[in-house]
């Protein structure tokens, strides 16, 4: 007797022995691809010969392709989408390391341009300084202005240096002229126009200096007097 048929169900009028075929065929071609060793060769029923055997067997060692495509392809998006991640996220991290950094730096020398045009205040005291006599009355004021100016700019990382009696170095000073003497070694500072300063270890001015050369050698007399 017919089965009677339930809504939404399917029914396939394949035999039972042709779809174990098929299972049969279709683990060995899985096996095959996979790599792994050949089952001992068995005696091919009769039955598979059957042309319905034949067309399941064909079914699903299609379906079985078609599914080991889809998933190589999904497989290999899924490990695109994976490196892509990986990229992004390194070049997030990097960029906020660079954010960090940079407002950093805009904390510690956003101020930069001003100091330099503070500086030239600075230098007009030390020169006032020099230039007033020791019993001027105003000494002892512009003192006081010049030292609550300079811890000012301690506090925002302002150091002044003096080149004077050093070596000359060109990463920290600038040379205006230069004094013939003998009495240091040629390239020793020997006159400072102005001192240099620097903001947190990075050199805002250089010193404005006068660096010792050697002196020129007077020439020698003619010698020979009138006869």
């Amino acid at each position: 007797m017919p089965h009677k048929s339930d809504k939404g169900s399917f029914h396939a009028d394949i035999p039972d022995d042709a779809v174990a075929a098929a299972l049969r065929s279709v683990e060995r071609r899985a096996a095959a691809a996979a790599g792994e060793p050949a089952e001992v060769p068995v005696e091919v029923d009769p039955a598979e010969a059957d042309p319905a055997q034949a067309e399941a067997v064909a079914s699903l060692t299609a379906q079985l392709e078609l599914s080991q495509k889809l998933g190589r392809e999904t497989q290999k998006r899924l490990e695109e989408a994976h490196e892509r991640w990986v990229r992004s996220s390194a070049d997030l991290e990097n960029y906020k390391k660079r954010a960090q950094r940079e407002l950093g730096d805009v904390q510690k020398f956003g101020v930069e341009k001003l100091l330099k045009d503070l500086l030239p205040v600075l230098d007009n005291l030390d020169r006032a300084l020099a230039a007033a006599a020791a019993d001027d009355p105003l000494v002892a004021g512009v003192k006081l202005v010049r030292s609550s100016f300079e811890q000012a700019l301690a506090r925002h990382g302002v150091k002044a240096f003096s080149g004077m009696g050093h070596p000359f170095d060109p990463s920290r000073h600038e040379a205006l002229m230069q004094v013939p003497t003998a009495e240091v070694a040629p390239g020793t500072v020997v006159v400072e126009h102005a001192r240099g300063f620097t903001l947190h270890d990075r050199l805002l001015r250089p010193a404005l200096v006068g660096v010792a050369s050697a002196p020129t050698a007077a020439p020698a007399d003619g010698g020979g007097g009138a006869a």
